[in-house]
């Protein structure tokens, strides 16, 4: 069954910038993750106590499951609907997020002692280059620099939310540490949502769906699956798997909002697939049980 988790992580993963547009368009972006993140807190927690797993542990292995919450969470996710808020363009979002792979494949050795081979190297360049022809080069002008800015932070913080998260992977279990995340990514978005935004929330058809979507099926399976592949895998490895969302985004955005697609998008598909696979293939612990 794990050896499909690479492939589910990259569709749900990817989903989630589909629906991220239609919550930012009906709440403001700090008040809607507040929102997400309290029932994801409460959805965890439930999830813990009935498996009988121990809520409450040590502080400092809470207070590090906090800090990656709010890593992933607070800041990755914050800067990302923040971004899509201002009217930068998701697919541009998406783009400097996809830098990741590269920042962790530098920072990995340094950090976490990993090795980062030739093979790995060649499969972040293919899946960079082939990131940028499904995206395009001409990003066009006047972009809001906020959005700039909010996208950098985010890349700088599910870059480091990665390295963090390998290193503490065996300090909780999966559910109780996502608990403690979900609560710090709530209460990290309440303060910005009170403090520098008029936060508000319309509770349109467009919005349940989309946030019921977020909650359930990316906040409990596509990130629950993100923490696995990390505590299993080198950490360089799975972020090359990002690679591959903005290419996965485009074809979701072509089924679902019938935005188009071209043999130019097809072919940096093909070429980010064959970056992944060239740079995960030597990972027994991402493709096996």
């Amino acid at each position: 069954m794990t050896r499909f988790f690479p492939i589910l992580f990259i569709i749900l993963w990817s989903s989630a910038f589909i629906t991220s547009k239609p919550i930012t368009e009906d709440a403001s972006p700090f008040a809607a993750l507040c929102f997400r993140f309290t029932f994801v807190t409460l959805g965890f927690a439930f999830y813990s106590i009935i498996t009988n797993q121990k809520l409450f542990s040590k502080f400092d292995k809470i207070l590090k499951a906090m800090v990656s919450g709010i890593l992933f969470h607070g800041l990755y996710l914050g800067g990302v609907f923040y971004s899509i808020s201002k009217g930068f363009p998701v697919g541009i979002t998406a783009l400097i997020v996809c830098l990741q792979p590269i920042l962790t494949a530098i920072l990995a050795g340094p950090v976490l002692n990993e090795v980062v081979t030739w093979r790995q190297w060649i499969g972040i360049f293919l899946g960079f280059c082939g990131t940028l022809l499904v995206l395009g080069f001409d990003v066009g002008d006047g972009l809001p620099t906020i959005g700039i800015v909010a996208s950098f932070i985010a890349l700088a913080a599910v870059t480091t939310g990665t390295l963090w998260q390998k290193k503490l992977s065996e300090d909780l279990p999966l559910s109780v540490s996502n608990t403690y995340q979900a609560l710090s990514a709530s209460f990290f978005h309440l303060i910005l949502a009170l403090s520098f935004e008029d936060y508000f929330i319309n509770y349109s058809l467009g919005f349940v769906l989309s946030m019921g979507w977020q909650i359930l099926v990316v906040s409990f399976g596509a990130f629950t699956i993100l923490m696995l592949l990390i505590k299993n895998g080198s950490a360089s490895k799975t972020a090359t798997l990002f690679f591959l969302v903005p290419p996965v985004s485009v074809i979701m955005a072509w089924f679902f909002l019938n935005e188009t697609i071209t043999m130019t998008d097809l072919i940096g598909l093909l070429i980010a697939t064959l970056g992944v696979y060239i740079a995960t293939r030597s990972n027994n612990n991402l493709t096996q049980s």
